[in-house]
């Protein structure tokens, strides 16, 4: 069974910092690749950052320079690390999974990733 668990979701001040966790069990990590997406009320679910097997990244355009995405293969993890925090980056943070055979989406519940339950990041103003 497939199973990705997220932390280190909190409440913070903008410009704070906080980093994100998701220890993956179930498959194999080490090639697989991760990303992390965010839901906010009122906005669509959307791609925040990916990392390849080969450590390969992608950060949608608002969070570049602020986050950086990170794996540990040793320890089956992934990481975002995010700073300088704006309310706008409030959200529920889901990390993804390629699915079964090597499958990914970049669109938030998609069936050929696996998922989440989720971590929430409030940053208050």
């Amino acid at each position: 069974e497939v199973l990705l668990v997220e932390s280190g979701g909190d409440s913070v001040q903008a410009g704070g910092s906080l980093r994100l966790s998701c220890t993956a069990s179930g498959f194999t990590f080490d090639d697989a690749d991760m990303g992390w997406f965010r839901q906010a009320p009122g906005r669509e679910c959307e791609l925040v950052s990916t990392i390849t097997g080969n450590g390969a990244t992608y950060y949608r355009e608002p969070v570049k320079g602020r986050f950086t995405i990170s794996r540990d293969n040793a320890k089956n993890t992934v990481y975002l690390q995010m700073n300088s925090l704006k309310p706008e980056d409030t959200a529920v943070y889901m990390c993804a999974a390629e699915g079964a055979g090597g499958t990914w989406s970049n669109h938030c519940g998609s069936p050929y990733n696996y998922w989440g339950q989720g971590t929430q990041v409030t940053v208050s103003s």
